[in-house]
């Protein structure tokens, strides 16, 4: 199930705690941004088993920048990221975020 957070507080106890999910950075105002959106929801009703998270970029900008630096992921919105055991391993921007290839980013983990 999609669960939208807010916070650096969330976002650390979400990695310290789970072994492996997805957060994508959505942008409230870009049309490509509700795309992948979309393609993430789709994604997330198909997999329950799987975490995924979002947070919306205007509404979370510490937390945003707190995973851009921590990371060293380029911050970009629309970005799907893939954590696992506390490390980002997968990340994919704008068009590239679909169903397929956050389907394939699992299979590769």
């Amino acid at each position: 199930m999609l669960k939208k957070i807010e916070t650096v507080e969330e976002f650390d106890q979400i990695i310290n705690n789970k072994p492996s999910f997805f957060l994508l950075k959505h942008s409230l105002t870009c049309p490509i941004s509700q795309a992948a959106y979309k393609e993430y929801e789709k994604f997330s009703e198909e997999n329950q088993h799987l975490s995924t998270y979002y947070l919306a970029v205007q509404e979370a900008r510490p937390l945003s920048n707190e995973v851009a630096e921590k990371f060293s992921i380029k911050h970009e919105s629309p970005q799907a990221i893939l954590f696992s055991n506390g490390e980002a391993l997968w990340n994919a921007s704008h068009w590239k975020i679909t169903n397929k290839t956050l389907q394939a980013a699992v299979t590769e983990k």
